[in-house]
């Protein structure tokens, strides 16, 4: 029995670098449903006077947001359903994060697109398994905990408690400090009430105890890291991978979105810090290219490990952690979304691999 595809007049054009770029068509009857599946997706948040929310009539939630943007939702869950489909039909090893061009989008009609992709780049690999071998054969140590990493951590719970107290008493925002400062004498004591209350612990003991096998834990996880990292390192730098720019360019991007972030979270506007470092956004790229072009190189190594020992995510796993994710940001291109996730699992199951040698 054959499939039905529901993409058409695929063009491929080779470009310079181990680029491609891909035209195509999605058929009208795949849009209809994708629109249908948009419309079920922005309907779920959208609250309506007179209906409770995710039950105002179809008619109405289209009114609201817009057929505009009905088609943008649809175009993208088609897209990132249709995109493996178009790749493995082609034998297209790609890699990276495309770039999407949407050049025909209309009710009812087809939706036209241009993408442009990297192939993935010729690659020597080391031998991967003797290295992880050798690197699994080093010693770890037990991480110990000491008494005043306990203390310090409880300290820090302590000075927090004391610090909510003294806003809530001044009816200050948490992030104005006019208040006094907390002083030895302001923070609660270390007793029974205190290993409950912060926690639902039996007591002091029970308390103490908990918070060293989380430091316990938290060591290991580090130490994990640091031993993947290191392998890693250490296949990379044995191996030989020629990088195309699509790739160091996104990771560039990937970076600088993090960075945008972080400055928004520390609450300064991007281009005013640009201004107060004396730097231009070229500038950063500049310092950060070594950087891209490692991480670059490690997600290369990490996708080939994958592809010679058969290491897929599961479908089921990948559709539950996207659905995790895009419950919290509601916003997120589902295509992206479905990209990192298959990414971040595949190199958990390599890493896992590696680990087992």
């Amino acid at each position: 029995m054959t499939t039905q595809k529901n993409y058409t007049n695929i063009k491929i054009t080779s470009l310079p670098d181990r680029e491609l770029e891909i035209l195509g068509t999605i058929v009208a009857e795949k849009m209809t449903l994708m629109r249908e599946k948009a419309l079920a997706k922005i309907k779920q948040d959208l609250e309506l006077p007179g209906f409770r929310k995710g039950n105002a009539p179809d008619t109405l939630v289209a009114q609201k947001v817009g057929e505009g943007r009905l088609l943008e939702e649809a175009a993208e869950i088609a897209l990132s359903e249709e995109y493996p489909n178009i790749l493995g039909e082609h034998k297209i090893d790609a890699i990276g994060r495309p770039e999407i061009t949407i050049t025909k989008i209309g009710l009812g009609s087809t939706l036209e697109f241009k993408i442009k992709t990297a192939l993935m780049p010729e690659v020597k690999l080391a031998d991967y398994k003797k290295l992880a071998k050798n690197q699994n054969s080093k010693e770890t140590k037990t991480p110990e905990v000491t008494d005043k990493e306990i203390n310090d951590v409880i300290d820090n719970i302590r000075k927090n408690i004391a610090h909510q107290k003294m806003h809530a008493e001044s009816g200050e925002d948490e992030h104005t400090h006019n208040h006094a400062e907390i002083k030895d004498e302001d923070l609660p004591a270390v007793d029974n009430e205190f290993a409950k209350m912060i926690g639902g612990f039996k007591d002091v003991l029970d308390m103490r105890e908990k918070v060293k096998e989380n430091i316990a834990l938290e060591k290991r996880m580090k130490e994990k890291d640091k031993k993947r990292t290191e392998t890693l390192e250490g296949i990379m730098g044995e191996s030989t991978i020629e990088l195309p720019k699509i790739i160091v360019d996104g990771e560039m991007e990937k970076m600088l979105a993090q960075f945008k972030d972080d400055i928004a979270r520390a609450g300064v506007t991007y281009e005013d810090y640009l201004k107060h470092i004396k730097k231009t956004e070229d500038d950063l790229k500049l310092e950060w290219k070594d950087v891209a072009v490692k991480r670059a190189k490690s997600q290369i190594i990490l996708n080939n490990i994958a592809k010679a020992e058969g290491l897929t995510p599961k479908e089921e796993d990948v559709k539950k952690e996207m659905e995790h994710i895009l419950s919290q940001y509601k916003d997120a291109e589902r295509f992206r979304v479905r990209m990192y996730v298959e990414t971040f699992l595949t190199n958990e199951l390599v890493f896992q691999f590696l680990e087992n040698q």
